[in-house]
């Protein structure tokens, strides 16, 4: 999603934007299709070299070299002023291969565990090491864009972040979303710790059509009086009306901190957990951990001592709504241009 809000406010400017991408989930085609983005995909191959050491290496269901070749093949018909590359499988060996079909590259990353080969890194993501995690990761020349005042927020946030305030502490709605997949369903777990503590507030739970529960939750829903959302539209709408949330760290978290949305987070893939811990750190979430297959104790818990503290909800409100201005994708574009 991040790709394609960059792409949007590229296109809105003029830019001709073409997606390259292998096993793209039939939604996503669809969003390319609605958002009229040109979509090449990569056909399937047999792999022929050994998946390399990188640790998400299997994410890419083929060597860095082959992708790079079909890549090189799906852009020959066109000369592009840049590539942006978003997968965490890949590294500088895909990137000098690819260099043949761009003038730049921009590299999208928030792990800082390989090497690139790129002359802008984007990471959106706030780190009290940022300054120095990427040092001896890129070229001398790379250009760093680092942290949320760089964050890919969809135009309706930056909108909505003037329009809102941070919350005051008493809560009557409450959102949760743990993504799209959510395969630990910790989105039943916060609809049962919420329907055991009997809560008064509102509550709105976001799921995604991909989700392996979704008909259970509509259920739920349903027998507790909760509204159920489905790849819903009005993410920013929703967050926007929230006192409160409960979720996962990674991208969403920016979007909630753009709006000022005071939240519970629970990290649910390792990548998510040192973003969660930052913020966390700096007062801008309270973060209760990454437990695998889910915790209700925990989360019943967590969620009970929050509710009673509005001091506490008040200034994370106040701390997440000063972190990001939701005008990332503006300043990236300027770097671009």
């Amino acid at each position: 999603m991040r790709c394609l809000t960059l792409a949007v406010e590229l296109k809105k400017q003029g830019a001709k934007v073409c997606f390259v991408s292998r096993n793209l989930p039939t939604h996503l085609s669809n969003l390319l299709d609605e958002k009229g983005m040109e979509y090449v995909p990569l056909v399937e191959d047999a792999i022929q070299e050994s998946i390399d050491e990188l640790a998400h290496a299997s994410w890419l269901a083929t060597s860095q070299a082959q992708d790079a070749q079909a890549t090189i093949q799906a852009l020959a018909d066109q000369s592009w002023d840049w590539l942006v590359v978003d997968h965490y499988a890949l590294d500088q060996r895909w990137e000098k291969l690819v260099r043949v079909s761009a003038k730049q590259i921009m590299v999208v990353d928030d792990l800082a565990d390989r090497y690139h080969d790129c002359d802008v890194l984007l990471d959106q993501n706030y780190y009290k090491d940022m300054k120095t995690r990427y040092i001896g990761k890129v070229p001398e020349h790379c250009q760093l864009l680092l942290g949320p005042r760089y964050a890919l927020l969809r135009e309706e946030f930056r909108r909505l972040h003037d329009q809102v305030k941070p919350r005051t502490g008493q809560v009557k709605k409450i959102l949760v979303f743990f993504g799209g997949v959510d395969a630990d369903n910790y989105t039943s777990l916060a609809i049962q710790a919420l329907a055991e503590l009997k809560v008064s507030a509102h509550v709105d739970v976001v799921i995604g059509a991909q989700h392996p529960n979704c008909e259970q939750i509509q259920k739920s829903c349903v027998t507790y009086g909760y509204s159920c959302h489905v790849q819903t539209s009005r993410m920013a709408e929703l967050m926007a009306d929230a006192d409160f949330a409960i979720g996962a760290g990674g991208s969403a978290s920016w979007e909630r901190c753009c709006l000022g949305l005071p939240a519970l987070l629970v990290a649910i893939a390792d990548n998510q957990i040192d973003i969660a811990k930052e913020l966390n750190s700096i007062g801008s979430c309270i973060y209760i951990g990454k437990k695998e297959g889910g915790d209700l104790l925990s989360l019943y818990r967590a969620i009970s001592q929050l509710l009673r503290e509005s001091d506490l909800i008040r200034e994370i409100s106040q701390n997440a709504f000063l972190l990001v201005d939701g005008l990332g994708v503006t300043r990236v574009c300027r770097e671009m241009y």
